[in-house]
């Protein structure tokens, strides 16, 4: 075969060709004009050809002919806007190196849970020749390479405003958890201020009582899969296939075929399992999907909690999956989750010692259907019996998880514990950390620690009645004095809807504070 003639002096203004599989349906010519020349973006380091010939994906890398067919540039990027597409001149192809391949170029990286980018420089060589399957080795490696530099370096520019350490943390530090078992992720504000980011999630039911909800924050889908009732926790979390199966029932993904979308009912088994464990001591299950047809990959960081899983999700083109790996890596630790589930569901989940995270270990929950229920942690703990609420499979406990300092160490761990009777019913016991306020936080935080300590309405022993129930609720522990004041305060209060009387509410404290021990001062 024959290759075309190079011409590496093209007039201004003259007829040109675009030649490519256009849109992958078949080699395409169409025609133009050569229209001018811009310079390259980053530094000038040469001027890429402009031209109006339609360029579509599948282009890319192929020749752009003058009207005697002879090649004067190589089409590489099709116009944002108006159609002045850009092809590399054929003269700069014909003077690059024959034995080695150059990388040189600069990127812009961003975390999703701040807004700073950093810019670094993309730049490494290799020799040549190689084969495909060797050179394609080289580059991703390379490219691999340069995307971990890359996070390292915007972290560490960034440290002095990451959170828990960085400004702007003490807020979401003095904070306890909003109970809510949906996912999301912290983030730093445009105020400096780190916050929980909201979520619109939307729901798709599954049989036996599950559901997935999704909603996207940043550049990923966050997902609550409540598995179905006929689905044990063990068979969830050791059958990835179980696990995309029933996500795609809930949530439905397409694929496109031609021009139609069709919907994806599975994927099958992933070709990558591994686990991972955040900063925090939270262990995540990694499973990696191919997307046939497609060049990408489906990565799910996964999140076992009572009810199911927590979910992180991105599909993401097949040469950037390790990027795209490292991003989730590390934004698992600014993950942001309750753990909520039935005690049936609970008492499986427990069973599952090697995904539990770390600050679980130190926590014993014991209940016996129709007799007691127990809590006991290093911070505090508390027992009831049914005189109190009922206990059976069916009543809910929910761990409240928030991010706080203990003993100059920011951790994860559960900062409100409620228990209902069960999902349905209103009836409900809590026991929430309360944590004196730093200097730098405004009065807001110092005005609701006063009336904690001063064990003011709704702590006071006194029942109330608000969106149609009625509570009553205490401070635990010894009363505050001149001479000690804690940094950390708990209220325990007991819940129940429509009117009760007095002494009624009364003696339901006092059965849930007969028990209550507070570790935590």
């Amino acid at each position: 075969m024959t290759p075309l003639e190079p011409n590496t002096q093209p007039a201004m203004n003259d007829v040109v060709y675009a030649v490519g599989n256009a849109l992958g349906t078949g080699i395409v010519i169409r025609d133009g004009l050569y229209t001018s020349q811009t310079p390259e973006e980053e530094d000038g380091r040469w001027k890429w050809m402009r031209f109006s010939a339609a360029a579509s994906p599948g282009n890319s890398g192929g020749p752009l002919l003058d009207k005697d067919g002879k090649v004067i540039g190589v089409v590489l990027m099709k116009s944002p806007d108006e159609n002045l597409n850009y092809a590399l001149p054929i003269d700069l192809v014909l003077k690059a190196p024959a034995n080695l391949a150059v990388a040189d170029t600069r990127e812009l990286y961003q975390l999703d849970v701040i807004d700073n980018k950093h810019s670094g420089r993309f730049k490494f060589e290799f020799p040549l020749p190689k084969s495909f399957a060797d050179f394609s080795s080289n580059y991703q490696k390379n490219y691999n390479a340069g995307a971990d530099q890359e996070l390292h370096d915007l972290l560490a520019e960034n440290d002095s405003i990451l959170f828990p350490k960085g400004s702007g943390s003490s807020r979401l530090l003095h904070t306890g958890s909003n109970l809510n078992p949906f996912p999301t992720l912290l983030h730093r504000n445009s105020n400096g201020t780190w916050v929980v980011a909201g979520t619109n999630d939307s729901k798709g039911n599954l049989t036996h009582n599950g559901y997935v909800s999704k909603a996207a924050v940043g550049s990923q889908l966050m997902f609550h899969l409540r598995k179905p009732d006929d689905v044990s926790s063990k068979q969830l979390y050791n059958d990835p296939k179980l696990f995309m199966d029933l996500l795609l029932q809930g949530a439905p993904l397409q694929r496109r075929i031609g021009s139609e979308q069709v919907r994806i009912t599975s994927l099958g088994q992933p070709t990558e399992q591994r686990n991972f464990t955040d900063a925090y001591q939270r262990r995540w299950q990694v499973r990696v999907w191919p997307m046939a047809y497609d060049n990408s990959k489906l990565i799910a960081f996964l999140l076992p909690v009572p009810d199911g899983y927590a979910a992180m999700i991105r599909v993401v083109s097949a040469k950037n999956e390790h990027e795209e790996t490292i991003d989730l890596n590390a934004l698992t630790n600014y993950v942001y989750v309750s753990y909520s589930g039935t005690l049936a569901q609970w008492k499986e989940y427990l069973a599952n010692t090697d995904l539990l995270p770390s600050t679980l270990s130190s926590i014993a929950i014991g209940f016996d259907y129709g007799n007691d229920f127990r809590y006991q942690s290093r911070r505090l703990g508390f027992a009831y019996t049914p005189k109190l609420q009922k206990i059976d499979q069916d009543s809910q406990l929910v761990l409240g998880m928030s991010y706080f300092e203990d003993q100059g160490k920011v951790v994860w761990d559960v900062s409100n514990v409620l228990v209902k009777s069960n999902i349905d019913n209103a009836e409900r016991v809590g026991v929430n950390r309360h944590v004196a306020p730093s200097d730098d936080l405004d009065d807001s935080f110092r005005n609701s620690w006063d009336k904690v300590v001063q064990r003011s309405h709704p702590d006071d022993g006194v029942p109330y009645s608000e969106n149609d129930m009625t509570f009553i609720g205490t401070v635990g522990g010894s009363p505050v004095t001149a001479a000690a004041k804690p940094g950390v305060l708990y209220t325990a209060f007991y819940g129940v809807d429509g009117p009760r009387p007095e002494d009624t509410m009364k003696g339901k404290l006092n059965l849930l504070t007969e028990k209550l021990q507070i570790n935590e001062h």
